[in-house]
């Protein structure tokens, strides 16, 4: 085997001058690592010489001055038999070429870095150090009389006290040698060349003191002449990128030491084979690191997760992998509990202008007292009771047809009759005898169209009669209905398991291919019973239905559809209802015989408060217009309030638009004889452009300013307030003319009319008869507002309802409100019931409702409501740009 080796000394001046100038370029980072290589193998190729090896012995003796040879190591050493093995097995027994470049790469970049003088002196002798120390490769310097100059600290340049000095090899010398040898040490640094691989250094003069330099980092490696000292357990660990350095490193001493056939094997200068991971090394007790610069000690070392030291030059991407392998692998449990308010990245600061409310903590508004009448009925059954038996004649409803005519008249002596027949069918036809499917207080659901609402009639009077809840819901017209799902959710929450129905409509439900019903999705498996009379059993004369006393138990139970299209169902206690149609009748002054045209819908709020429990209540006589009548003629309720000199009329803001855009058709008509226009939506903020309009409209036609009569309600709380009917010649109830900056922070500021930015609304009157009412902040506990704030209403009241069927959860939070003040102490023990309205107490006690909570938008911490937004729209075109869309 031989060596390949260069004499720079032998170099001419321009190529020397080129490896210096291609080392700078390295140096200043103005060509890669790669290019550096490259261009200076290039260079050196031609001057590459063979210097041969002579082989081992087995003497420890200093090697004899020689140029062809080097100094045997021992033949029957067990590590250099061990390290030769594994250096043969990982080469596959053929010398490795790949690393050829990078044998002479480090080699001669350490050597221009230092060989500023042409003349080659005896190098320092040197010792592999660990490899855990990597210098930069800057101050790697090939072995000559620059490395000892005086610039040098004496202490770098002075060996152990007491140390033997061997003899220098004379081929060690040469520049051959060291760019060899450098590829045997290359994890080592340059600054380290005051020692030799397996020589002694230079004897100094005795009378220098010589300070131990106790190293912070052990070699691995040891001169083979030393005694082999007590072993030291130390941890093998390297850095990813130092491990692979030691090991290619390895790869190339083994390869270029490797013996072969007519060649003795090189002098093995370390004794000690490398140690593989987790193997013990042997540390010399006053084994010291020499060559380290001043600025390498201590400044320029750094230590890993596991407290190993390693370079500097270790890259960040390593040492941030080191520290992420130190972090546990599971955050800590607070890590998972984040708001995400930390991640804003800009926390909006409140404005010091931001408008807040001034004004005192509101009191409770109570109603006017609900009187007591003589002639009003213990419950709703017993007046219907009354009226069918003294007044059988008179009329109860009147139902049109799709053209507007009457299609038939209900009087109270059929509805009485009609209603006992299917209270006594309910409890004793259905099942068996000794069976019987339905009992008191089972849950049934009504299922009629707008067009027929004698047969709601009959059924609604007919479950109250047998003590049956009705549940109205509305007609299921196809499988994929909207919503329908929903519908089904109520029914099952309710446990309802039958369903009344009337004929005709049993016809338009769809069917199966067997004629069966269609099982609605989500619904619960049903029974439909048909109502019409022909069905209907007459019961024996000694029957009569059993009417007790209203109580607490449901009456009936209301179905309502939240915005997230959850339908659920407000029951109605008895007592409930009856109060509430006795402060209906005490607000509105209902009279018996009056006439009321309903153009709203009667299973439900308004439409069935008034038109059906309050009419029977007071003996009226309800005309009911179904919504298909309206579509085809719009001024159909104002001719039927001429033409039957009706009294009170029931409509929404919808229905004053098409009156108003039909007007033309029709100019012959009076609505003198209403004392009561009651609009049902008269809460929203745009209802009172719609009452202007239809004022300004119909004024000259008799209808009187004070007749119009808006009102607020809501399923849980029922009637909330009601504009009373005004006196002829009285002044009218006075504009609120509200500031809509105000009103996004929730507080009240009187504006202008004349802006833009306002906004009118008009009240809804006062408190019903008999109620508490309370104004809390929307969001958080129930805390009272103060008087010029916005809020939710809440009602304490008989006449309400008292709890979401079959939902408690739900029921808490709605219906058990018990309002605190600014303190958080609670005002009293009663409950309250949220409305869902929002809105303020004005001037005179009077109520006004801004929006609803679940129209509330929330933008930017300002809250606005959808019927601002449409209110807004109406106040700039009216009618071309809203009512027509709509």
């Amino acid at each position: 085997m031989t060596e390949r080796g260069v004499d720079l000394a032998a170099l001419p001046k321009e190529v020397r001058d080129q490896l210096a100038e291609l080392d700078l370029e390295l140096s200043e980072g103005d060509i890669t690592q790669k290019g550096y290589e490259k261009k200076r193998t290039k260079l050196l190729a031609p001057y590459i010489i063979q210097t041969p090896v002579a082989p081992p012995q087995n003497d420890v003796q200093p090697p004899a001055p020689s140029s062809s040879s080097h100094a045997p190591a021992p033949a029957n050493s067990s590590r250099y038999r061990e390290r030769r093995s594994r250096r043969t097995h990982r080469n596959g027994g053929t010398r490795d070429d790949r690393y050829r470049s990078d044998i002479h790469t480090e080699a001669v970049q350490a050597a221009l870095a230092k060989n500023k003088e042409e003349k080659m002196a005896l190098p320092m002798p040197t010792k592999r150090r660990s490899t855990y120390v990597q210098s930069p490769i800057e101050t790697r310097t090939p072995p000559d009389s620059s490395s000892g100059s005086e610039d040098e600290p004496a202490a770098r340049r002075q060996s152990s006290v007491g140390a033997p000095q061997p003899q220098v090899h004379p081929n060690l010398q040469s520049p051959d040698y060291w760019m060899s040898r450098t590829t045997q040490g290359s994890s080592t640094s340059s600054s380290a060349s005051s020692t030799l691989s397996h020589g002694e250094a230079k004897p100094q003069p005795q009378s220098q003191p010589q300070p131990q330099y106790k190293p912070q980092y052990q070699p691995l490696y040891q001169p083979h002449h030393q005694p082999p000292p007590q072993p030291q357990q130390i941890p093998h660990r390297q850095p990813p990128e130092q491990s692979r350095a030691a090991a290619v490193t390895d790869m190339l001493a083994h390869s270029r030491i490797a013996p072969s056939e007519n060649s003795a094997p090189p002098p093995d200068v370390t004794a000690v084979a490398p140690p593989s991971r987790g193997q013990r090394v042997d540390l010399t007790s006053n084994a010291v690191v020499r060559g380290m610069s001043r600025g390498n000690s201590r400044s320029s070392m750094m230590e890993t997760a596991d407290g190993v030291p390693v370079s500097s030059r270790v890259s960040t991407k390593i040492q941030q992998l080191l520290n992420t392998l130190k972090r546990p692998k599971r955050p800590p449990l607070s890590d998972f509990f984040t708001d995400d308010s930390e991640e804003i990245v800009q926390v909006p600061q409140p404005d010091p202008n931001t408008p807040r409310p001034e004004g005192r903590q509101i009191i409770p508004v109570k109603g006017e007292p609900l009187g007591v009448v003589s002639n009003w009925p213990p419950a709703l059954q017993a007046a219907l009771a009354r009226w069918g038996a003294t007044q059988a004649k008179s009329p109860a409803l009147t139902a049109l047809d799709i053209t507007g005519k009457p299609l038939y008249t209900l009087t109270y002596g059929k509805l009485w009759s009609r209603s006992v027949k299917l209270a006594y069918t309910l409890l004793n036809k259905l099942g068996t005898k000794n069976e019987q499917i339905l009992k008191p207080g089972d849950r049934v659901a009504l299922v009629y169209p707008n067009s027929d609402p004698g047969m709601f009639w009959v059924a609604f009077y007919g479950c109250l009669l047998a003590e049956v809840i009705p549940v109205p819901i509305e007609v299921p017209l196809s499988r994929k209905d909207a919503g329908i799902s929903q519908v089904g959710f109520l029914l099952g929450s309710c446990g309802v398991g039958l369903a009344l129905t009337s004929e005709i409509c049993l016809k338009g439900l769809p069917k199966t291919p067997t004629g069966e019903i269609m099982q609605f999705k989500g619904w619960p498996r049903m029974k439909w019973v048909i109502t019409d009379s022909k069905y209907l059993t007459k019961p024996s004369k000694d029957w009569q239905p059993h009417i007790p006393t209203a109580n607490t138990d449901p009456a009936y139970i209301e179905y309502k559809a939240s915005k997230e299209g959850t339908v659920v169902g407000v029951a109605v206690s008895k007592v409930a209802m009856l109060t509430h149609c006795q402060a209906l009748t005490q607000a509105c002054n209902y009279c018996e015989g009056e006439t009321l045209v309903n153009v709203l819908d009667f299973k439900k709020d308004m439409g069935l408060w008034h038109g059906v429990l309050t009419a029977v209540m007071n003996r009226i006589h309800t005309i009911s217009v179904p919504y298909a009548v309206m579509k085809a003629c719009p001024l159909s309720w104002v001719q039927r309030v001429h033409m039957n000199k009706a009294r009170v009329a029931l409509v929404k803001c919808r229905d004053l638009h098409w009156a108003m855009m039909a007007h033309r058709d029709q100019r012959d008509i009076s609505l003198a004889s209403l004392r009561m226009l009651i609009v049902a939506d008269g809460a929203n903020p745009w209802s009172v452009s719609s009452c202007d309009a239809f004022l300004n409209l119909f004024q000259s036609h008799g209808l009187k300013p004070e007749v119009i009569c808006p009102c607020a309600a809501s399923p849980e709380a029922m009637t909330v307030a009601i504009r009373r009917p005004g006196v002829p010649g009285a002044p009218l109830p006075a504009r609120a003319i509200l500031s809509m900056g105000g009103l996004s922070y929730g507080v009240i500021r009187v504006n202008t009319e004349d802006k833009n930015s306002a906004l009118t609304v008009q009240d809804v009157g006062h408190v019903m008869p008999g109620a508490l009412m309370c104004i809390v902040r929307p969001d958080g506990p129930p805390q009272l507002c103060k008087t010029d704030e916005i809020g939710e209403i809440i009602i304490n009241s008989r006449a309400g309802g008292m709890m979401y069927y079959g939902l408690p959860g739900l029921t808490k939070n709605t219906f058990e409100v018990i309002p605190v003040n600014a303190n958080g102490v609670p005002i009293g023990e009663i409950p309250f019931v949220r409305s869902g309205l929002l809105g303020f107490v004005g001037p005179g006690s009077l109520i006004f409702v801004v929006g609803k909570i679940e129209g509330l938008l929330m933008v930017s911490g300002r809250r606005h409501n959808a019927d601002d937004l449409v209110a807004t729209a109406l106040a700039v075109e009216p009618v071309k740009t809203v009512y027509r869309g709509r």
